[in-house]
């Protein structure tokens, strides 16, 4: 059921007409606008503001507005057009009453010509939208006739719980459905299905756990064809085998795409050994999307990124063939800190077998993978040309990878650092604390930074995190930080230094000695679904890499943004309310009687001035945020205790 829209809404001009919703059943985040130019295109949008001018009863309106709210929810509904594929006689009784609408809307154009264009342009997109079955159940046809030469018939999935368990990642981005999902038992079996999905004029798009919040598993077009990964779950376990250039023999773990990497770091660990690829969502990431995101975690300052642990790895080009891409020389350790990376690059045809060209050989200098002060250069998508890896899936689909294992120091320390006040502040304490450690490596017996994460404000806020200082606030920052040592006394004293580092900064600084505590410490860094409640579900989000001594600036500088646009927010909320408030508001009989309108029109008035007097507080604050505090004269003292707005 549609509330009744305001007549001052109605007389708006074309940038509120754009946000008003007459389309019935649009529960998504497009407008109008969108709907209309998506089915009818932008002319006819142009029309119905200049026809919503010229409304009398609003019949024909609300007619094509149903006509196009139909054809929206069942393009926005997987489980609809199975339904209406299903059932020809239902999809028939549809489409008849669409048209019956159309015609209704026709005969009483009373010859305007607009409205003939329109009438025009709806008769095309149901043409459209009954075509489309018919082609959709064509296309299912041939699709599985050719895809199920390859794969087990159950593997492809047409169905509406696929499409949708596929149609976003943890971004939930939301742009079209995909037309298949496809889950290929072997990796054996992947290159064909490129192949077919290929020949088909579907456009691939590998997926893994679907824990990425760079939309890169997003389909953006709805003759798509998700390649579902999940079932290359298998991995050798810990491994002893011999490098191309490296002397010794070296620990290895051989994945699967599919390989959750809670898995794999439970293999390494059971060898006694640790997996160094490992991000904050382990416990749902597969490994091909860790090798395409280059992924790192807590103990990239130790071993660096996914990148600096591959011993090699195996991806499906866009044009169907294999590739194998090989480490050679690994220095078993940080790729930057070698003068020259080389790898071996092999390319086979769909059966793995037969060599398609002599392999090649590609030099990358290693301080190239990494940007001074940085470290790892997220924009750098490109990375001199080395497939597969940090290309989000974009030039080809990783089957498996190899990675080195490491040994842990035997003893360990968990401590989280508390940070209260100023960010500005805290920054210092990083930098120190980092150089401080840096340093003790180097020292006998070395104690080494193994494991150091971050948390600002908004993530504590995010996460529920439960201040361990005995005070009321929660803190402005936490790190948390793994050290180790071979020595047990040395890790100690390293600890407790680095606590008092923190204390010295209006800090406080705890230390986890046995696992379970550690595990506790880390736990809230872990939380990355949670952030999901905190973020706009239409938005891509993406990794930035911020130099410790900017962390701060760049702190105080977010926040800066995020005041801004929230305070213009509030004032575009405070016109679409004044914009409803202004004219007559639609008045109903209560269940004791008639409205009371003279009532209303009082606290209209009154509503009225409140958001004018709104609207000046919040522009007085937004053109006043770098002056000092008396600027905003009996509103800024509750905060006299500040310098500025």
């Amino acid at each position: 059921m549609n509330a009744p829209t305001p007549a001052a809404l109605l007389q708006a001009d074309a940038l509120p007409a754009a946000r008003l919703r007459e389309i019935p059943y649009n529960y998504t985040s497009f407008s109008d606008r969108e709907i209309v130019i998506r089915f009818l295109g932008e002319e006819i949008w142009e029309i119905l503001n200049t026809l919503r001018e010229q409304r009398k009863t609003g019949r024909s309106a609300r007619m094509l507005f149903e006509v196009l709210g139909d054809l929206w929810v069942v393009s926005r509904n997987p489980y609809l057009q199975d339904d209406l594929l299903d059932n020809p006689k239902r999809r028939k009784a549809l489409i008849d009453a669409l048209y019956h609408r159309i015609a209704a809307i026709d005969e009483r154009s009373a010859g305007n010509i607009n409205v003939q264009k329109l009438v025009t342009a709806a008769k095309q997109a149901v043409q459209k939208f009954s075509d489309d079955f018919r082609q959709t159940y064509d296309l299912r046809k041939k699709a599985l006739s050719k895809l199920s030469k390859y794969t087990r018939k159950d593997n492809i999935q047409f169905d509406g719980l696929a499409r949708v368990s596929h149609v976003t990642d943890a971004t939930d981005w939301r742009v079209e459905y995909p037309f298949v999902v496809l889950n290929p038992d072997t990796e054996a079996e992947i290159a064909y299905l490129v192949r077919t999905c290929i020949e088909l004029g579907l456009t691939v798009i590998p997926r893994g756990g679907g824990t990425g919040y760079t939309g890169g598993a997003i389909p953006l077009t709805p003759l798509s064809a998700v390649i579902n990964t999940e079932k290359l779950d298998q991995h050798t376990g810990v491994q002893m085998r011999t490098l191309p250039g490296v002397a010794r023999q070296v620990a290895t773990i051989e994945c699967g795409a599919g390989v959750v990497t809670r898995r794999a770091m439970e293999a390494a660990t059971e060898a006694g050994l640790e997996f160094a690829c490992d991000p904050t969502s382990a416990d749902a990431s597969c490994i091909g999307g860790n090798v395409a995101m280059n992924a790192g975690g807590k103990k990239a300052v130790l071993w660096g990124t996914a990148l600096d642990n591959l011993a090699s790895w195996r991806m499906v080009t866009p044009d169907a063939t294999w590739m194998e891409i090989e480490r050679l020389d690994h220095n078993l350790g940080k790729i930057h800190d070698i003068e020259m990376a080389r790898f071996k690059v092999s390319r086979y045809d769909m059966d793995m077998k037969t060599l398609l060209a002599e392999p090649e050989i590609i030099a990358i200098p290693g301080p190239s993978f990494r940007k001074v002060g940085l470290g790892k250069d997220v924009t750098d998508k490109f990375l001199s040309g080395l497939p597969g890896i940090q290309k989000e899936g974009c030039d080809g689909l990783i089957t498996s990878a190899t990675f080195i294992l490491h040994r842990m120091p035997k003893y360990v320390r968990t401590i989280a650092l508390e940070f209260f006040g100023n960010v500005s502040h805290a920054v210092p304490a990083i930098v120190e604390i980092k150089d401080y450690l840096d340093a003790t490596a180097k020292q006998e017996p070395a104690v080494i930074l193994a494991g150091l994460e971050h948390m600002d404000e908004r993530y504590i806020k995010a996460v529920g995190y439960a201040t361990k200082a005995a005070r009321q606030q929660r803190p402005k920052m936490v790190l948390i930080a793994d050290i180790a040592s071979d020595d047990e006394n040395a890790v100690g004293e390293v600890a407790s230094a680095v606590v008092r580092i923190c204390n010295a900064r209006n800090g406080e600084g705890f230390i986890a000695v046995s696992s379970e505590a550690r595990k506790k410490f880390w736990l809230d860094r872990a939380r990355t679904a949670a952030i999901a409640k905190h973020t706009n579900a239409f938005k891509i989000n993406e990794d930035v890499v911020i130099p410790l001594p900017k962390l701060g600036e760049y702190s105080d500088g977010i926040e800066r943004i995020n005041i801004e646009l929230s305070i213009k927010n509030k004032l575009k909320l405070v016109d679409a309310l004044e914009l409803f408030m202004q004219g007559d508001l639609p008045l109903q009989p209560d269940e004791d009687g008639n409205a009371d309108v003279e009532s209303v029109q009082s606290k209209q008035v009154m509503a009225l001035q409140l958001l004018r007097d709104l609207r000046a507080k919040w522009r007085l604050i937004l053109n006043t945020l770098d002056e000092p505090i008396a600027t905003l004269g009996e509103m800024g003292k509750p905060f006299a205790q500040h310098e500025n707005v």
